[in-house]
């Protein structure tokens, strides 16, 4: 019995030699989770045990330490869930975001699993997917409206518009202009000139030209109360319609003056913003804190390509180690509860930084120690039982 005992021992101490050892070894592999080794004593009813067995392999799924790399592709989770793939058309869960992009453009990591998300504007009811970066060029889009907030000087004289007819080529014909920028539906940028004329006391006379080309049949009027505030529901805004040609659909655009004033200060333009852009190639893509993909293009906008899918699941524990810093789900881990970084039980995500392997390698040399005393008690036995069993066989 002392021979089976030992080598039970011997076996179990083999085995906690190869966890500590695989532990060591990935002690700075992104994303991987050190195990620890649980032994059971064995009865069978006699007055002595059989020696012992080895109960379970543990994997401790606590977080490592998340380090800045500088790379864009690089993401880390800060918290809770894992990363979902697919992989040689099996789904597999990792806590390893190194990323790269492919020719194609599926963002996968070194090992060819590609990374999966939900598709834009779906959310979390939609079919996850795996993500893919378009190479396709952002559409143009023609402008639509145009914001534009500033003040009016109300030291100025009026302009008698009968013996002063407008005329953009005189600048006594009206009182200020300024400047700015539309876009066609070709996403070509044209000169937008709008003209202000005080035609009486806090009525001014708005014009609007694209190109030099000055549209007269919309002429709004702006009227300003005795505090110098826009009354918007007495004043009438512009409409402008201009035909680009080269092509281009006709360009009709709305503009508002919200927050615009008449003080006795000069003519100030505050802001101006219109809603219409060029056509911009690809020039990179980021990470939001919360999954979402953005890529980013060359006319400086940006647009929603995807959300990383994040998955947990009820029994972490239970998850079956496949190699290549993946997991895959069995019976025991539960199904995978799908969701969004930053919600709820998943942790944020961090771009240009990796889970660190959670191993805590000054921890594991020491239980390298304990486990090979272990194996050297255990073959120590074993001497004991076998100089035992030689004293007996010797005896006359």
């Amino acid at each position: 019995m002392g021979f089976s005992q030992a080598l039970s021992g011997l076996n179990s101490a083999a085995v906690n030699l190869d966890v500590v050892g695989n532990n060591i070894a990935n002690s700075q592999t992104v994303g991987f989770k050190g195990s620890s080794v649980q032994f059971a004593d064995v009865y069978t009813g006699a007055l002595a045990g059989q020696g012992n067995r080895v109960a379970a392999v543990l994997q401790d799924f606590s977080n490592g330490t998340l380090e800045a790399t500088g790379r864009s592709l690089d993401l880390g989770i800060n918290g809770n869930g894992f990363f979902r793939f697919t992989q040689g058309g099996e789904v597999v869960y990792s806590r390893n975001g190194q990323l790269t992009l492919t020719a194609d453009g599926y963002l996968q990591n070194a090992q060819g699993a590609r990374l999966t998300g939900f598709p834009a504007g779906v959310g979390t009811g939609g079919q996850p997917v795996e993500l893919r970066v378009p190479a396709d060029a952002m559409n143009a889009t023609p402008t639509s409206g145009v914001d534009i907030s500033m003040n009016l000087d109300a030291t100025v004289g009026s302009i008698d518009r009968t013996a002063f007819p407008f005329d953009t080529t005189d600048s006594d014909t009206y009182s200020y202009a300024n400047t700015g920028t539309v876009y066609d539906s070709l996403g070509i940028q044209h000169t937008m000139t709008t003209y202000f004329t005080k035609t009486a006391d806090n009525i001014w006379e708005v014009r609007v030209a694209v190109d030099g080309n000055a549209d007269s049949a919309n002429v709004g009027q702006l009227v300003f109360d005795n505090n110098g505030s826009l009354n918007e529901p007495g004043s009438t805004f512009p409409t402008y319609s201009f035909a680009p040609g080269g092509g281009a659909d006709v360009l009709d655009f709305d503009i508002r003056f919200d927050g615009s004033t008449q003080f006795g200060n000069d003519f100030a333009l505050n802001s101006l913003d219109q809603n219409g852009y060029a056509a911009g190639a690809l020039v990179g893509i980021t990470f939001d804190d919360d999954g979402t993909l953005r890529g980013n293009y060359a006319n400086e906008k940006s647009q929603v390509l995807g959300v990383i899918t994040l998955a947990n699941f009820r029994n972490p524990e239970g998850l079956s180690p496949n190699g290549d810093n993946v997991w895959v789900e069995t019976g025991s881990s539960g199904q995978p509860l799908l969701g969004l970084a930053g919600v709820g039980q998943f942790g944020a995500l961090e771009s240009g930084a990796v889970e660190t392997s959670n191993v805590d390698l000054t921890r594991e040399l020491v239980d390298l120690i304990v486990a090979q005393r272990n194996y050297q008690a255990n073959t120590q036995t074993i001497k004991v039982q076998d100089e035992v069993l030689q004293a007996a066989v010797n005896l006359r």
